[in-house]
Parts: structure tokens; sequence; C-alpha cells
């Protein structure tokens, strides 16, 4: 009897032990979460660009920055959406890198080296607006893919 006792003490006293080991994961894996939600930012500024070559490199040069999550470049708009974890990276370093693919932002003028590599669909205006609201033009061709 005292074996079973004994036996079935063992067994509980594991049990416990175990779940208390799960808890402890369980928060300090919340923790993280909150942590890294918390490190997440999100900018907004002007690119210039003409179509869906310049989308494709626009991204990309600011998919590059470490720390970057998602860029999103709206060619009507002539503006780029970005989130970021600004623990990584800050707004500046990725006007940089856009700018460095040859894209002018609006802090940043592009290399003018990498502008002169860009095909002949995306040399776009100097001059041209940035951060529109987005009305499109009824001759306006500037969301093709070339």
């Amino acid at each position: 009897m005292k074996k079973v006792i004994l036996s079935v003490a063992v067994i509980a006293a594991m049990g416990l032990t175990s779940c208390n080991s799960q808890t402890k994961k369980e928060v300090n894996t919340s923790t993280t979460e909150v942590s890294q939600e918390l490190a997440m930012a999100n900018t907004t500024f002007g690119v210039r660009g003409n179509c869906g070559m310049c989308k494709k490199t626009i991204e990309k040069a600011a998919n590059s920055v470490d720390g970057v999550s998602n860029a999103s470049w709206d060619v009507d708009k002539k503006k780029i959406d970005v989130s970021f974890d600004d623990s990584k990276t800050d707004a500046m370093t990725i006007h940089n890198a856009i700018a460095a693919s040859g894209y002018d932002t609006e802090m940043v003028a592009g290399d003018l080296d990498a502008y002169d590599g860009l095909p002949g669909c995306c040399k776009y205006d100097h001059e041209m607006a940035m951060n529109q609201t987005g009305d499109k033009k009824d001759d306006d061709d500037s969301n093709q893919d070339h």
C-alpha cells in the first residue's frame, strides 16, 4: 500500500512540474511577441517612377533593407508604404536604399549612375509630383507593366 501511495505522489509531482514549465514558456513567448509588435513602424513617402518595372525595382530596394517587412509602391500616387522594425533600421536608410537604385524620394535624390542604367520606360521626369492623391488622368499609362 505504501508503494502505491508513493507512486501516485511521484506521478503527481512530475505532472505539476511539467505544467509549471509549460506555463513559463508560454509567458516568455507572449512577452517576445509584444516586444516585436512594439518595434514595428510604418512610413509613407513619395518616390518618383513610371511603370511596373519601376515598382519592382523600388520595392526590391526597400525590401533589401534589414528590418523591412513589407514595402508597396503605388504607381499612380508615386508613394511607397513601408513597414519596418525600427530597432533594426530607420526611414532614412530606406530612402537611401531606394535612391541608390536610381529613384528620387522626397528626401534623397536618386543615384545618377543607377538612373542612367534604368530601362527607357523607367526614365522618369525629375520634376514629377510625388505622394499624390492618386487621381488618374484618362491618358495616363503609368500603370502599364513594361
